[in-house]
Order: structure tokens, then sequence, then C-alpha cells
């Protein structure tokens, strides 16, 4: 009888928390439903809690001393209306879980059960860490829910921190843990092109930003092709592009917004300075710009031994077939301020439920509910060998 076999027993129950979590979705650091439910929860089977942790997080502990393994899970939903036509659509509107926070959450509490349960647990402490605020970073205080709970001390002594998301395109039954970098860092930025408005007929009477932004479009684009060496990982994109309110008119200025992303800091620097050089060649034809960059969560480090653990127990209980590396993707994710604190890694769990493209952050977003004991299995073993391994 393995932790997996345990997990099936228990499907029911897992996809009754994450429905109901699905259907009362709450943004980063309004999580208060959320967080009673999952207290309450912990709290019926007798597992100490802490709540409050980075506002609306908690934090439970099973077992006490050295080791200790950290497992989180995130708990916030999107701005985003549901499409979906579903038993468990989300009953606010605007509001919806499209990335699977809610799958995490009804998860970690499927292996606070199974493990408070073991009658043969190691010595040490599991730590269950219930994260307010992934999607969100907080530009008053700098803070993202996994950077907070870092900073009030959630991780502090812990010896391995471990974590999953699920994928929806990725098959049930398979599951993929990367070593080194695994998720980018993702930096954002915003930049005004600053020209002289004038009439469309005379362009030669003003300066036309528009024509001065195509050239420094041109100037990013080529950032990656032409400015870096092609085999190091980047993006440099350009998401929006606003200037101007008529046909026969030449705008004062035009505004850019892009996102940038990269793994190692080094050219995480690097190509920040590329940017600030694109927009500065717009000087040369007599305009001025504006840049700002906001860095965002640092790069995914999954330590190569823990993500070896779990793609070990991952073959055991699904086959060597489904448990594999995977290739490290440029979607960013705020676990990677806990690996930072602790070696850690992150298991992308196959959750797709059809032939439709239901990609993440998408209002046809959904998985199939097949993945919730499989992620409580491999997580909860996970933890458990991660003790044993650190001695207990």
């Amino acid at each position: 009888m393995t932790l997996l076999d345990d997990a099936k027993k228990i499907e029911k129950q897992l996809v009754e928390w994450r429905r109901d979590i699905h259907m009362h979705p709450e943004l980063g650091f309004e999580e208060t439903r959320t967080s009673r439910l999952v207290a309450d929860t912990l709290r019926e089977m007798g597992i100490e809690i802490e709540v409050g942790v980075a506002e609306t997080g908690i934090v439970a502990r099973i077992g006490e001393g050295r080791p200790a393994v950290g497992i989180r899970a995130d708990m916030d939903a999107l701005p985003i209306d549901e499409a979906n036509d579903v038993p468990y659509k989300s009953q606010t509107p605007g509001l919806m879980h499209a990335c699977g926070h809610d799958a995490h959450t009804a998860i970690l509490l499927g292996v606070a059960k199974l493990i408070n349960d073991m009658p043969d647990r190691p010595q040490g402490e599991i730590r269950l860490l219930f994260q307010p605020s992934e999607e969100k970073w907080r530009e008053s205080d700098g803070h993202s829910g996994g950077s907070l709970m870092v900073e009030q001390k959630a991780l502090d002594g812990l010896d391995a921190v471990i974590a999953c998301h699920v994928a929806s395109t990725m098959p049930v039954g398979e599951v993929q843990v990367t070593d080194g970098f695994s998720l980018a860092a993702p930096d954002t930025f915003t930049a005004k092109i600053i020209g002289e408005g004038t009439h469309g007929a005379k362009p030669h009477q003003g300066l036309d930003p528009i024509w001065m932004q195509a050239q420094v479009v041109n100037a990013l684009q080529a950032i990656r092709s032409r400015r870096r060496n092609p085999t190091e990982r980047s993006v440099v994109t350009i998401g929006s592009i606003h200037g101007g309110i008529a046909p026969n008119v030449i705008p004062n200025e035009v505004v850019l917004t892009g996102t940038i992303r990269t793994f190692e800091e080094e050219a995480r620097d690097e190509i920040h300075k590329l940017v600030e050089e694109a927009f500065a060649m717009v000087r040369h034809f007599g305009g001025d710009y504006e840049l700002n960059i906001s860095k965002g969560y640092p790069a995914l480090y999954n330590d190569p031994s823990v993500a070896e653990l779990i793609r070990n127990v991952g073959s055991e209980l699904l086959g060597d077939e489904y448990s594999n590396e995977g290739a490290p993707i440029m979607a960013g994710e705020d676990f990677a301020f806990m690996t930072q604190k602790a070696p850690g890694a992150m298991m992308r769990l196959g959750a797709k439920l059809d032939d439709l493209n239901r990609p993440h952050h998408s209002p046809i977003f959904d998985i199939h509910e097949d993945c919730l004991p499989i992620g409580v299995g491999v997580l909860a073993e996970s933890a458990v060998r991660l003790l044993k391994q650190h001695g207990g």
C-alpha cells in the first residue's frame, strides 16, 4: 500500500474541497473565506496551525524538531470571468480560479490528512505553507505572498521545500520536475516616447512619436536575435502600444508596455540595459523618452537533488514513462522566493481535461480532477522521503 493508494481513497473529498474553493474565488491578500476553510479543515484533523501569516496565509505543522520539510500551496484567484458551464462555476462575477490554485490548496489539504494519519511517520516536521497572493505583486510594499511569507520567517529552519503546479496541457498521470532553472524571472516595462504633435498633412512641422516607436520596436526585437548569444534563453515582448486619437493628427507621445523574461541575473541586468539603449535612440531623432522597468519574481531554481527525488517518487508511483525532467518555460512563479530560502523544487502535475486548449489565465481554464490524488500521493511521499534523507 502506497501513499498514492491512500490518496485515491480520499479522492471524493479532494474534489469537494477543490470545487468549494473554485466556486468562491478570492484575489491575492483577500483570501479570507479560503483561509477560513483551510483553517477549519486542519483543526478538524487535529493539526496545529498559525493563521494570519502574510496576512491571509496559514502555516500548519505536523511533527516537530529537525529535519523540517515544507510543502507550499497558493490560494488566490484571478480577475477573470469564467466561461465554463459547469456545476462548480465561479459564483463571484469577475473572479475565477484560472490557474489551478484551487487544486493546489485541495491537494495540500489531502497531503495534510495523509501525513497526519501516518502511523510510521519519520521523525521531524512537515510544515504546510498555505500561501496567499501568488499572482499579485503589491506595489505599495513590494511583496507577493511568497516573499512576505519568507520575510515573516515562515520558512525558517526548513531543510527543503516542495510544491506542485497543475499543467493544463500535460496529460493526467504525468509529472515533470526540471533540474536547475525551471521558470523565468518575469519583469515588466512601461515606456513613453515623446515627440511633438502636428497635423498629419504636415509631418515635417512636428516630431512623429509613432515613427520613432517603430524604430524602437525593431531595436527591442533585435535584442534577442542580434544583441544576445542565441543559445542563451530570454524573451523581450512588447504587449501594448497606445498613441494617437485621430487619423489625421500626429500625437505628442506613444506609450508602450512589455515584458522581459530571463533566468540568470547577469542576463537580466544586461537585457535591462539593452532595453534602455533601444529607447534612448529616439534622442538621436530629437525626441525623448521615459522608461520604467519593474523587476518581478526571481527565476525559479529547482535544486537538482530535490528534483531528482521527486522524479524518482513519480517513477515508482506512476511508472518511469510518466515521470520526467521536462524543459524550462518562461512563465514566472513566486515560489522562487521560497527556493532561495531552502533547497526546493516545483513539480508540474499533468491535468489536461479534454481536447480543448484551456490555457492558464483564460476564461475556459479547467483541469481533470483525476490529477488531485496523484498530486497528493507524489507530494506526500516526496516529503516523507526528504525527512528520511535529512535524518528523520
